[in-house]
């Protein structure tokens, strides 16, 4: 069901592993001739085409786009009692964690009477999307408005696909799940798009019939979504702020043979069921490791509920166990490979993860699995894919921040400098730059 990868034997530098790791076969380039008239539809239309469009691609007629509050309340009301203690004890840990990343204002004196402050300032507007298709994540918005209420910004909309087989009373809108974590954390402001016209939304804001605003412009889209939302995000970037182009999950699992072989394949099969493209990689130095992962994999797979999708994951090219030397090798790959999310189930993780340098977020030994971090870490699990995370980050208080510096100089400061500026000024052959300075100083 899942191929091997025999690396042993080989001597790969970095560059050459990029090029053999499995990796998902997504063509956003390709997706963006899709969503470019959609995004242009949306922009000149406004409400009317984003009611049009979800017909179109959820099957639901809707005669608003904005979600009433009279459903957010009914859906909190009538929420699971577990699913409700789930969500709240959810927020309350992932508060914890990122009510420790606010930054706080810096001040630093680079010359008596100059200073150069750095502000950190929350974005005005944000648009926060949580996707609805194969499955429904209330999870996704705790992880979405959580980081962007304890970075205190001021105006939070979330949207997700109208779904077509709603219980009563909820057609036509998001999933009441959805609406019903919405309405724990205080967030009333609902609309019920989904997909590339969704992002355009927030780009864009939508205007009903009468020019009046229905949702307003955003700066800023984050949470994950399908091919069409993130090559919407690549488009639409620039007119707003994204925080990343996520692709289909993926997880990786560096174990050896003190790994336990069937939680390594629940733990692969537990991130396979999200998406036919979803990503399984097992990097491994023990072959006798990789059978029985094998064996415990075709086990579970067929009884699994989502075997269909399972079975396309693991079978997919994205997908393999990847044989090596060693441990020194097997880091190697999953530096190489950056994944989203990376547990490491062998002796002494916690020395091995600390030399881990790329991953979205690191699972360490054999009771962290990449499930507590989808739901109940407390860390976030809006992450980077598709090897983007050797260079980007996952989605935290951060990611609706803006750094401003703000620079404070006096006179004296400012004559004393003024030589130093004069002289790069005319290196660049920027003079007016430098006669800026001297013109406070005349004589």
């Amino acid at each position: 069901m899942i191929r091997r990868l025999d690396l042993r034997g080989q001597h790969l530098t970095s560059r050459d592993l990029r090029a053999v790791v499995p990796r998902a076969e997504l063509d956003v380039q390709h997706a963006l001739d899709t969503v470019r008239p959609i995004c242009d539809q949306v922009r000149t239309q406004g409400v009317s085409a984003l009611i049009e469009l979800t017909e179109k691609f959820d099957g639901v007629r809707v005669d608003s786009i904005r979600v009433p509050a009279a459903a957010l309340a009914r859906a909190l009301e009538q929420l699971d009692p577990q699913v409700r203690a789930g969500l709240e004890e959810s927020i309350r840990r992932a508060r914890l964690v990122h009510a420790d990343q606010r930054r706080h204002d810096t001040t630093t004196q680079v010359v008596p009477g100059g200073t150069v402050t750095e502000r950190w300032v929350p974005v005005d507007r944000v648009g926060l999307y949580v996707p609805g298709g194969r499955a429904v994540y209330p999870s996704s918005v705790v992880m979405n408005v959580v980081p962007a209420q304890e970075a205190g910004v001021p105006g939070l909309a979330v949207t997700s696909p109208a779904q077509r087989d709603n219980p009563a009373g909820f057609e036509g809108l998001p999933h009441p799940a959805i609406l019903a974590a919405c309405a724990l954390l205080g967030v009333d402001e609902v609309y019920a798009v989904g997909g590339a016209q969704a992002v355009a939304m927030f780009a864009y804001g939508a205007k009903d019939a009468d020019g009046s605003w229905i949702c307003e412009p955003t700066d800023l889209v984050t949470g994950p979504g399908n091919i069409w939302v993130t090559a919407a995000k690549r488009l639409l970037k620039g007119i707003i702020g994204i925080d990343s182009e996520a692709g289909p999950t993926e997880i990786a699992v560096l174990a050896d043979d003190s790994a336990d072989a069937d939680h390594v394949a629940s733990d692969l099969i537990s991130q396979a069921e999200h998406d036919p493209l979803a990503a399984a990689v097992l990097v491994t130095d023990s072959e006798a490791l990789a059978a029985t992962v094998e064996s415990a994999v075709a086990a579970r797979v067929a009884a699994t509920k989502h075997t269909e999708r399972v079975t396309a994951s693991l079978s997919g090219p994205q997908s393999a166990i990847v044989l090596v030397d060693d441990l020194d090798t097997g880091l190697a790959v999953v530096d190489a490979y950056a994944a989203e999310h990376l547990e490491i189930q062998t002796r002494d993780a916690a020395a091995v993860a600390a030399r881990v340098r790329n991953a979205g977020a690191i699972f360490v030994g054999p009771y962290s699995p990449v499930s507590l971090g989808d739901y109940c870490a407390g860390s976030n699990h809006v992450l980077p894919t598709g090897g983007c995370a050797c260079f980007s980050s996952g989605l935290s208080v951060q990611s609706f921040l803006r750094g401003i510096h703000v620079i404070d100089y006096d006179r004296t400061a400012l004559e004393q400098v003024a030589p130093h500026v004069v002289a790069l000024a005319n290196a660049e052959d920027l003079p007016a730059h430098g006669e800026a300075v001297t013109a406070r100083f005349p004589g």
